[in-house]
């Protein structure tokens, strides 16, 4: 049976929605949480693994010092309190891709907490409170197949890769954000990414949500103004930035819809399908008590030292926010065309192609231009769409020496983005670049000025404005190459004309 959703417009006129994020981060250390196994990516299925991360009877975990020094940082860059003594907990509970039976994790005291992150939403200043930011191991994985849908459900057999169990993963969790209105997605979004770019300026992870090593749940609720909030769902492992705002969106018309028919939301997880936006039950939500929380027996309590952390945080890298505001005036470019540069994602990628040579405008030009325009339509992210800064860089260093029109270097920088090569070699290759020489060009003018005497009457007449004309001929008799200037130049001096 099909639901007809209600319009979006009508959902935040009538409720008012809190949402709440929990963002896993899988730090980047060079081995994992408890063990010397490494935590490089893409190895084959359970070959990065020991007793230890296996859970194997006997085996004793021994805590991983530079994932407690990440956490930290990540802490103090949220502006958290850290704590002075904390411990680990044995959280409980049966997957089969926990090997333990249980995620050694922390429960009520975490290493960071109540902090906050600001984030720029529509020119305003949105902030997101941080309840907590704690350390734990991550899970194995299940790969069910024989499907048509990837999960368990219809599956004919699952499979369990143990590699990711271990790994250090640090959970970020905000106070619930209410007042958002008709922003609450775009500030889940905003958000998300603004954390990401925090995360990956600490250089503790890659932050790669494509692989999983940044990991969104998305809590949502409503409730009619005035009244308690509501019941909230969880939408799990949201694995990109679009799909945290399609998710809190989706979320509000569902339960909108629950909500004006006279029914209940239910506390639940749910699953978010990437194809059609919806989301779908998953389990009913356990609380605290269903873990059966108690401290970790095999792990001392950390105690991270006073001048440690004062060290750790006199040591943090300038911030996004603050590198932003200082790239803004650096660049010399409006509040709306900054907010652009972040929109597309760009900041960095133009950034580094000034960085290899290429003025601020220019680099501008290409990232927001037709590099945004090709990953637009391919659906992709700007920093996967195939160029690298400095193969944008190299390409406007062509433009600028003269070797290439900008005709011809969007028809070089298409070859890049293919994978042909680099902007130099490519336009070797196709025989792209600009003739500038006069000898070579002198047919060219003068077939055009023979096809076309009208025109040129007119030039020798005075009306050098009809240049233009004769100047496209050329250009489409040699593709493009001929340098435009140069012809201009030569057509005149053959009509006797001044320019």
């Amino acid at each position: 049976m099909t639901t007809t959703l209600p319009a979006y417009d009508e959902v935040v006129a009538r409720y008012e929605p809190v949402i709440g994020l929990e963002t896993h981060v899988e730090l980047g250390t060079r081995t994992k949480m408890w063990c010397g196994c490494p935590t490089d990516f893409g190895g084959e299925p359970n070959t990065r693994v020991c007793p230890v991360c296996l859970g194997l009877p006997g085996s004793l975990p021994v805590a991983n010092k530079a994932a407690i020094e990440a956490t930290i940082r990540i802490g103090l860059a949220l502006n958290c309190s850290i704590a002075e003594w904390c411990r680990f907990a044995r959280k409980n509970y049966f997957y089969p891709d926990m090997p333990k039976n249980f995620q050694i994790s922390q429960y009520d005291e975490p290493l960071c907490f109540d902090g906050y992150l600001d984030v720029e939403v529509n020119g305003e200043t949105v902030r997101i409170g941080i309840e907590r930011v704690h350390l734990e191991e991550d899970t194995g994985k299940t790969l069910h197949v024989g499907g048509a849908t990837g999960r368990i459900h219809g599956a004919t057999e699952s499979l369990v890769d143990y590699n990711r169990a271990g790994i250090p993963l640090v959970e970020i969790v905000t106070k619930p954000i209410p007042g958002t209105g008709a922003l609450a997605p775009e500030v889940a979004r905003a958000y998300v990414t603004e954390l990401r770019d925090v995360i990956r300026s600490l250089g503790v992870s890659d932050v790669r949500m494509e692989e999983g090593s940044l990991r969104c749940d998305v809590n949502t609720s409503l409730n009619l103004p005035g009244e308690e909030w509501g019941t909230r769902t969880e939408t799990k492992n949201v694995n990109s930035l679009r799909s945290v705002e399609r998710a809190v969106r989706s979320e509000m018309l569902r339960q909108a819809s629950v909500l004006d028919a006279g029914g209940r939301i239910t506390q639940e997880t749910r699953h978010f399908h990437e194809d059609t936006g919806d989301t779908t039950p998953g389990r009913s939500k356990e609380t605290a008590t269903d873990y059966r929380y108690f401290p970790e027996p095999d792990l001392v309590p950390l105690a991270p030292d006073t001048a440690w952390v004062a060290e750790l945080k006199a040591a943090l890298p300038e911030l996004p926010r603050l590198r932003r505001k200082r790239i803004q005036q650096d660049w010399g470019l409006s509040d709306l065309d900054m907010q652009s540069v972040v929109n597309a994602g760009a900041v960095e990628l133009i950034e580094a192609t000034v960085a290899a040579g290429a003025t601020p405008a220019a680099a501008r030009k290409w990232w927001l231009g037709e590099l945004s325009r090709r990953a637009n339509e391919t659906g992709v992210d700007l920093a996967d769409i195939g160029a690298t800064p400095a193969q944008v860089a190299e390409l406007q260093g062509l433009v600028d020496a003269g070797k290439l029109n900008d005709k011809l270097a969007r028809t070089v920088l298409e070859g890049v983005v293919a994978g042909e090569g680099s902007p130099t070699e490519i336009m070797t290759n196709r025989n792209l670049e600009v003739v500038s020489d006069t000898g070579a060009l002198t047919a060219a003018v003068d077939e055009a000025i023979a096809a076309n005497p009208a025109i040129a009457d007119k030039v020798r007449s005075g009306k050098v404005a009809a240049a233009g004309a004769l100047v496209g001929a050329v250009m489409k008799a040699t593709r493009g190459q001929a340098d435009a200037a140069t012809v201009r130049t030569l057509i005149l001096e053959r009509l006797g004309a001044e320019g």
